[in-house]
């Protein structure tokens, strides 16, 4: 063999001794750039970004080197299935890759915002990831009513949905949730003080999360979870991926079409508007509109339309 071949075999069996030196496993927590990677064994081991990336997200399958003084390093990210994120003018904010679907959980109290439920509606439309809407807490009657009417509307637009009281009835609410969750990873989403970590609770008892009740005076949640975190269910042959609350769900990554796809209850009008750019929002001979003033969109629905749209697509000053 000539040197250059010895050099070429020489480097070769110096890259393989490397892959094979690498450990694979998955991203079950993140704390800032600080993760913990639980290998296929049931070994969790500290890790951390090598160099300055911050793309490793709860989730992820990844490559990691030996550890150093007990801290390990993330060498890789293997391709991801999907991947559910939030957005604002600033910065993105990764939630959970490799997830099956995500369940956004409401209740009456403390006051929950329609709005969020939208937003993550639309979040998980544009990643390709089924949704299901879960409301919780049915057993408490203040405020029932505004909850009640939007479990009705999101089953007019086609949403699944469903209806527990995890806390006040856990064999009951699990019964039902188990048929959901049973096989797939699940992203548990929602506003602070909605139950998610009740429900994670039930789903997964050795996950032992804190849970709270919200704050009466001002009808706030009180956030438990603080970072993301993935749990598996071996029972039921899935995971939960936990987040924690939060009160807005940024997209400023949609686009006006991105919106408009999202929504079957605004697109489906959109048929007949003299414009052929027409974004339904101040354009004449727009049937969107039409459709509205004649009582066949629901006007809160279209004031949410115009309010993204908006923000995807500024209307000229």
């Amino acid at each position: 063999m000539s040197k250059k071949g010895s050099r070429r075999a020489s480097r070769q069996s110096e890259v393989s001794q490397e892959e094979r030196a690498l450990t694979s496993g998955r991203v079950t927590a993140a704390h800032g750039r600080h993760y913990f990677v639980t290998t296929p064994a049931g070994e969790r081991i500290e890790a951390h970004r090598r160099g300055k990336k911050g793309d490793v997200v709860v989730g992820d399958i990844v490559r990691i080197s030996e550890a150093v003084s007990g801290v390990a390093a993330i060498e890789s990210i293997e391709p991801r299935k999907s991947l559910l994120y939030r957005s604002d003018e600033w910065r993105i904010k990764s939630l959970a890759a490799n997830v099956d679907q995500v369940a956004i959980v409401f209740s009456s109290r403390p006051t929950f915002n329609p709005w969020f439920i939208w937003k993550a509606l639309l979040a998980a439309h544009e990643a390709g990831i089924p949704a299901l809407v879960i409301r919780n807490k049915c057993d408490l009657g203040e405020d029932a009513e505004a909850a009640d009417a939007e479990v009705e509307r999101l089953k007019g637009l086609g949403v699944p949905t469903m209806r527990i009281s995890a806390l006040e009835k856990p064999e009951e609410a699990l019964a039902a949730l188990l048929p959901q969750f049973e096989g797939k990873t699940t992203l548990l989403v929602g506003q602070s003080g909605m139950g998610k970590s009740t429900i994670l609770n039930l789903l997964v008892p050795h996950a032992k999360a804190a849970t709270r009740e919200f704050s009466v005076a001002l009808n706030l949640g009180k956030q438990t979870t603080t970072a993301a975190r993935w749990y598996e269910a071996d029972e039921w042959q899935g995971a939960v991926v936990d987040t924690p609350g939060f009160q807005e769900f940024g997209l400023a990554h949609l686009s006006l079409s991105d919106i408009l796809r999202a929504m079957p209850d605004i697109a489906s009008h959109a048929t007949d508007c003299r414009f052929f750019n027409c974004r339904h929002l101040h354009e004449p001979g727009c049937s969107v509109k039409a459709a509205l003033e004649a009582g066949e969109i629901d006007p809160e629905r279209y004031d949410f339309y115009v309010a993204m749209a908006s923000e995807a697509d500024p209307l000229p000053r």
